[in-house]
């Protein structure tokens, strides 16, 4: 666990690839005990510490995840988070270039709670969700693309299934569509950067969550960043 951004209210820490959040069937320790340890320690804090969970990212995605200190912190977080409030950009290495270099994806998605998987329709269908995203390349390699993602919903496996549908799946995303895994068992899907205005101190918050430890991963980033200027 790295922490990225800490203050009175809010820890912001880079999950790496195949950590739970919080606590599933599994039994495996979540990222939030971890945080709660480390600010015991941290702090020397006798008793129970308190931690939030505002937000999830799917086990074997990576990058920013944002926990609340404080009662007020996740309250407040957990509203803006409901109103779209937090702006949240991921990174996404794909195999198959989309047809469009940069692009905006509306699909109507719908969760099978059976399979714990989403599937995409082009047009509105019972109980679906409309999803909506942009994307754009900013990198290439010779078998790779680095997809930059900006959410404007917030759905169940939103990314993979929209990639998914338009030819585009995950590097090691079996579960929609991927040729084969990644040798960890992780997904090419890193929470990149998230910005917000703080529910407390009303400050712009904005943090940036280094790449995961890959050859791949840091090719395409270095290019990105390159190409960024």
């Amino acid at each position: 666990m790295t922490v990225l951004y800490e203050d009175n209210h809010i820890i912001i820490v880079n999950k790496a690839p195949g950590e739970i959040v919080q606590s599933d069937k599994t039994g495996d320790k979540p990222l939030s005990e971890a945080v709660k340890e480390y600010l015991k320690v941290k702090y020397n804090k006798p008793g129970n510490v308190f931690c939030g969970v505002t937000h999830r990212l799917d086990r074997p995605t990576s990058g920013i995840v944002v926990f609340a200190k404080t009662s007020k912190a996740l309250t407040r977080l957990n509203e803006m988070f409901k109103k779209n409030e937090i702006k949240k950009t991921y990174w996404a290495v794909v195999k198959n270039l989309p047809e469009k270099i940069e692009a905006t994806l509306t699909h109507y998605l719908i969760k099978n709670e059976r399979t714990n998987k989403s599937r995409a329709y082009d047009v509105e269908k019972p109980n679906t969700k409309r999803s909506v995203l942009h994307y754009k390349v900013i990198a290439r390699s010779q078998n790779y693309n680095l997809l930059e993602v900006d959410l404007e919903t917030g759905r169940h496996h939103q990314i993979r299934c929209q990639l998914s549908k338009i030819g585009s799946p995950i590097r090691g995303d079996v579960k929609y569509g991927a040729e084969r895994s990644n040798p960890d068992g992780s997904i090419s899907l890193h929470s990149r950067k998230i910005s917000f205005i703080h529910p407390v101190s009303k400050l712009k918050i904005e943090v940036t969550a280094p790449t995961p430890d890959d050859q791949l991963w840091k090719v395409l980033s270095d290019a990105a960043l390159a190409e960024q200027g």
